[in-house]
């Protein structure tokens, strides 16, 4: 657990009808779903409520690229969503590749015998929790944080 950073830490899986939201204990021994924020203009000061209950480190927000890794016109909307984020919570914000999250998200709920239908509510938690597992068992595994960091020009944009 060599260079980990000690903290709590938020995932955010930013949709276009619904925000889910994860989080991890101080050790980043395992992410939890938190709750789906419904996507609209209280997403963002709902999620800085949340931040307030557990004082995190900083968000962990996906970015959908492609399977290429090319921006799409979701990763923009995330991106611009991460950016207000930071700038309303005045917390770092991290965009991090969730490439699939999703994807397992919908598998893991499936095996467990839930339908699609029926994990509609619930899913983008799920995902926000995959891809937070994912940014923490990174940093532990090579010392780095995943993704990279909101820059001051984006933040502004």
């Amino acid at each position: 657990m060599s260079g980990f950073r000690r903290g709590v830490r938020l995932g955010i899986d930013v949709g276009r009808a619904r925000v889910g939201v994860a989080r991890c204990d101080p050790d980043g021994m395992l992410a939890v779903p938190v709750e789906t924020v419904p996507r609209n203009d209280a997403s963002i000061d709902r999620l800085v409520q949340i931040a307030g209950e557990y004082d995190p480190l900083e968000f962990v927000v996906g970015l959908p690229v492609n399977m290429q890794g090319a921006d799409t016109p979701s990763t923009t909307d995330a991106r611009e969503f991460a950016a207000a984020l930071q700038a309303r919570s005045g917390l770092p914000v991290r965009l991090v590749d969730e490439r699939l999250s999703t994807v397992s998200a919908h598998a893991a709920l499936r095996s467990s015998g839930r339908s699609q239908k029926n994990s509609r509510s619930i899913v983008d938690q799920v995902a926000a929790v995959v891809l937070l597992q994912q940014a923490i068992d990174m940093e532990k595994s090579t010392g780095n944080p995943a993704g990279a960091t909101i820059s001051p020009d984006e933040e502004h944009a």
